[in-house]
């Protein structure tokens, strides 16, 4: 998918725009304590207006400075948002731009009838071959093509889609490149996959998530507490002899509430959906993401996520009096038509193991015998001579019907493979076996690294495959997953989830077919592929455009990166409310009070000095926090612990140094301009 910058010029002017459209109320109400902000904003104004009616206009220059940062406050909360937002619109328009009024070849009663795609409903059958943009989502049911699907995932390599299996989901807007195949829709008009992803990259139409909305009101609680507080100073400062205008008192209020974290609240959830959709992944809920990072349990699937998806042959293990070069070469000459990934690791172990290279079937007269699954075995016929390649019991029925003999060490050989996870299989030649060829699973590289890494992160990781548990229980020990489950079922996958979810946890998984709809349904955190079938996608509330099963783990960086950069700058926020509590209280009532001398520890110029010093502060910390807020906070597996330690020293002491330099700064800029 199209990548849009941050910093995009026009993105930028489109943000800027947008800031000042968002000072709408019925806008900014959703937003509390912005809301507190801008309506303090047009109060000051109002005043300020009053001011230089009434008096010079020296005398109202300090509010109109008041004023002036104040709604740049309103205005650089608002752009953070937009900015946010922008990102998420420019990746609709570009996904609408692949929208394009496609001829459909509908089939009627069996004939082709040429429509608009516009006129498709769901069930209806199409007709696509090579070079036809697919008119809309659908299943494939006849046929096997090739798909560009590059528009949608930005992946330049075809994939391949056919019927029957997990990998028939076709998406509207891509293009067939060969065969042909025969496709039920499966969305009414409005309804496709591409129409959903231009609604869920919009960030505009993001829901708040539940720790959102908790934190949300959690500052608005404070705001009115602070509001509360600044109100009673207004008779404490008639009795002590300071008279405290409603611009300071404005001024006060907007500096003491959390207005940093309120005005970049909406901008970090909005930026963690567009991280995803930067990794290709999108979400239709807005709770997933923040689920992602507070997931417990992750359930992978082993084949294609854990190992390469093929088992390859890894060792020759000849009979007694049978050298591994002649097992080797007999293995090499009943695969060399073999199309299979097993059969083209056979060949490929024999040339690198023992220099065997493969030869030309048809000049040495050879008729290759197809695998079947009545059979079980595959081989090659050389005049008289009968080469068998199978699995291991296969072929010792097949020798013992031409009268040879199975020998004793040959079937412990293939025991002993079948229990370390491999899968034996036995070459004969003729009536005699010759031994067994090793194929294993293949873990995918790194990933014991990456399963570790999770480990630090406190989750706890399963892998559920359909083998016997002696084979799970080795790829688990090879692959360094903490659990497993074999012989897995749908509603076995079902009850682990629910068994998890009972015990308190939030589960993860990913799943691309029919039968993995319901766990998917089930799981707190749940990425359909983009290849699986249509009701691996509805039930699961992320797509992974890629149709890469490790991406979940990505994805829980992501989730954790997300509630990291609010609990930090929620930190930041607080730590700066209370180190301007030192600039501006102890600078009002310090006249009056000399008590207080201590708490001044800033030394500004004067109260109004102190006053619009941090109010100027207010504003400008939310401009330097933005790139922040939408990058988000480096997450690094360290533990809980280590994190929160991590947090309060950084932006919890950050949060408290950062305004006392910065706001005796702006004081000693505004003495020097003549402002204060």
């Amino acid at each position: 998918m199209r990548q849009v910058s941050s910093w995009d010029q026009a993105l930028l002017q489109a943000a800027l725009i947008d800031s000042f459209r968002k000072l709408d109320p019925r806008t900014m109400v959703r937003n509390p304590v912005m809301f507190v902000v801008l309506v303090g904003s047009a109060l000051t104004t109002l005043l300020w207006v009053r001011e230089l009616l009434l008096t010079a206009a020296p005398a109202a220059g300090f509010s109109g400075h008041v004023t002036l940062w104040l709604w740049f406050t309103v205005l650089f909360a608002n752009f953070a948002e937009a900015l946010a937002e922008g990102r998420g619109k420019a990746q609709a328009a570009a996904l609408r731009g692949l929208r394009q009024e496609t001829q459909a070849r509908r089939l009627v009663d069996g004939r082709e009838q040429r429509v608009s795609a516009s006129t498709l409903r769901k069930g209806d059958l199409v007709v696509a071959e090579a070079g036809d943009v697919i008119p809309g989502d659908g299943e494939v049911v006849e046929g096997i093509a090739s798909v560009d699907e590059s528009a949608v995932t930005g992946e330049s390599a075809p994939v391949i889609r056919e019927s029957g299996g997990d990998r028939s989901a076709v998406t509207g807007g891509t293009r067939v490149l060969s065969d042909r195949i025969v496709i039920r829709i499966g969305a009414n008009p409005g309804e496709s996959f591409l129409d959903r992803m231009i609604g869920l990259v919009e960030g505009a139409s993001r829901q708040k998530t539940p720790n959102e909305i908790a934190l949300s009101v959690l500052l608005a609680g404070m705001t009115i507490v602070f509001l509360v507080a600044c109100v009673t100073l207004v008779p404490f400062g008639r009795y002590s002899g300071v008279a405290l205008s409603t611009t300071v008192v404005v001024a006060l209020l907007v500096c003491l509430i959390p207005t940093t974290i309120g005005a970049l609240l909406s901008a970090i959830g909005i930026a963690g959906m567009d991280r995803l959709i930067r990794h290709n992944v999108v979400p239709t809920s807005g709770r997933a993401v923040e689920a992602a990072g507070d997931v417990d349990t992750i359930l992978l699937d082993k084949t294609g996520t854990i190992t390469l998806g093929s088992r390859m042959a890894s060792a020759f293990v000849p009979a007694p009096g049978v050298t591994a070069e002649q097992l080797a070469d007999a293995a090499q000459l009943a695969s060399l038509a073999d199309e299979t990934p097993e059969g083209r690791s056979i060949v490929v172990l024999a040339k690198e193991r023992h220099g065997l290279r493969g030869r030309d079937l048809a000049g040495i007269d050879a008729q290759f015998v197809p695998f079947s699954a009545q059979t079980r075995m595959s081989g090659c016929d050389i005049g008289t001579r009968v080469v068998r390649k199978g699995a291991a019991e296969a072929v010792f029925r097949h020798v013992s019907a031409l009268g040879g003999r199975v020998p004793p060490e040959v079937e412990q050989q293939a025991a002993q493979i079948a229990m370390s996870g491999g899968t034996p299989l036995a070459v004969s030649d003729g009536a005699r076996v010759l031994g067994v060829v090793h194929l294993k699973d293949v873990v995918k590289g790194g990933l014991r690294e990456r399963f570790a890494r999770l480990r630090a992160m406190g989750l706890r990781t399963v892998m559920i495959t359909g083998d016997n548990p002696l084979t799970a229980a080795a790829i688990a020990a090879e692959a360094g997953v903490d659990d497993f489950l074999a012989e897995a079922t749908p509603e076995m996958k079902l009850a682990l989830i629910r068994a998890e979810q009972a015990r308190g946890k939030l589960v993860a998984m990913t799943g691309d077919g029919t039968n993995d709809a319901p766990a998917l349904a089930q799981a707190d955190v749940a990425i359909a592929m983009n290849t699986g079938t249509a009701a691996a996608k509805e039930a699961g509330n992320m797509v992974d455009l890629d149709s890469n099963p490790t991406k979940l783990l990505e994805v829980i960086e992501v989730g954790k990166q997300l509630l990291m950069t609010r609990g930090c700058l929620t930190t930041f926020s607080i730590a700066n409310d209370v180190a301007k509590y030192f600039a501006i209280l102890p600078a009002l009532f310090v006249a009056v009070y000399p008590e207080i001398a201590p708490l001044d520890v800033m030394g500004l110029h004067s109260a109004q000095s102190a006053i619009l010093s941090a109010v100027i502060f207010n504003a400008l910390v939310i401009v330097a926090l933005i790139p922040l807020a939408l990058r988000g906070v480096e997450y690094r597996p360290l533990g809980a612990e280590a994190l929160l330690r991590r947090a309060l020293l950084v932006y919890g002491l950050g949060g408290l140094v950062t305004p006392f330099v910065g706001i005796k700064l702006i004081d000693l800029a505004l003495v020097q301009l003549g402002l204060a």
